[in-house]
């Protein structure tokens, strides 16, 4: 029974999904030999959740084509395996769904075990939902130059 709960965890873990979206656009790099082709071709959505976020997130990705798409997995990757540099001038994200600051307890001391796993849960949803979206391309670009059965 231990087994079964550690390869459930092992599974879940963030390594695992790291690996996983790692694997995904390594596949998508290797498939894709012209990424050129993927420029004004939306990527369908795989699944319709009707998720809206109040900052117009749904709206930005509803906008972006494939090569936008691809362009942004191989850039997110390359941050996960070589790290994000110092210098960089990237806009800091607010976090929207959630106040950081409603993590501090009644003393005013910061809960970091909750605000750990606030951001661990958080990371792993978008890496599995990223994920999803290399695998989409992938598969998007295939059927579109003709050979929608490869590797299967």
């Amino acid at each position: 029974m231990m087994q079964i709960s550690d390869t459930y965890n092992q599974k879940h873990s963030l390594f695992n999904a790291m690996n996983r979206f790692i694997g995904a656009v390594n596949n998508m790099d290797q498939t894709v030999m012209v990424p050129s082709l993927l420029r004004d071709l939306p990527l369908e959505m795989e699944e319709k959740d009707g998720v809206n976020n109040s900052n117009g997130a749904a709206n930005y990705f509803a906008r972006r084509d494939m090569h936008g798409y691809y362009i942004l997995l191989k850039s997110i990757r390359n941050d996960i395996e070589w790290g994000i540099l110092q210098g960089d001038e990237r806009k800091k994200d607010k976090v929207s769904s959630m106040d950081i600051s409603r993590l501090e307890d009644a003393d005013g001391e910061e809960d970091l075990e909750k605000q750990f796993h606030y951001h661990l849960t958080g990371l792993h949803t978008v890496l599995s939902k990223l994920t999803r979206k290399a695998n989409l391309l992938t598969n998007r670009y295939k059927e579109e130059i003709g050979f929608g059965s490869w590797g299967h």
